[in-house]
């Protein structure tokens, strides 16, 4: 049986990303182009696509993590801030990106609230990580048979 931990993150996202987007699963609001991801950041985000990347990255976390909130999320997505010559400090990620994604995600069907401790993916969201991570390491193997244990 394929599990998504099984799958490099580099070649998992981009196709899950690219399944989210087909089946408009999440889309960014009006704002996200205007954005920043954290007050590390000096910038938003020049990629157009990132907004569908991100969804899929954090579907890929609450998977990994079981059941996790969007407090835990913005640690994960957080960085060092530059305060110039004074120390690196650690900063939390946006968590109204990381809120407004998880909230496209539980309507999408693919997440769920858990007790009262974040959310789970739901049955939906792991048959979807499943499929992806399957073909993944199909055209994987074709390229390095020691990956066939896997499938």
């Amino acid at each position: 049986m394929t599990h998504p931990q099984d799958v490099p993150a580099s070649a998992l996202l981009p196709r899950l990303a690219a399944e989210l987007k087909s089946r408009s699963a999440v889309a960014p609001p009006g704002w996200a182009a205007f954005a920043k991801t954290g007050v590390h950041k000096q910038r938003a985000p020049v990629d157009a696509e990132w907004w569908y990347l991100r969804s899929a990255s954090v579907l890929r976390k609450v998977y990994l993590k079981r059941a996790i909130g969007v407090t835990r999320l913005s640690s994960e997505y957080g960085g060092k801030r530059d305060r110039g010559s004074a120390p690196y400090h650690a900063r939390l990620g946006s968590r109204a990106i990381l809120r407004e994604i998880v909230q496209q995600l539980e309507k999408a069907g693919l997440l769920q609230p858990y007790k009262g401790r974040g959310r789970r993916v739901t049955a939906n969201g792991q048959k979807l990580l499943d499929a992806v991570s399957r073909d993944i390491l199909k055209s994987l193997v074709a390229s390095r048979p020691e990956l066939a244990k896997y499938l």
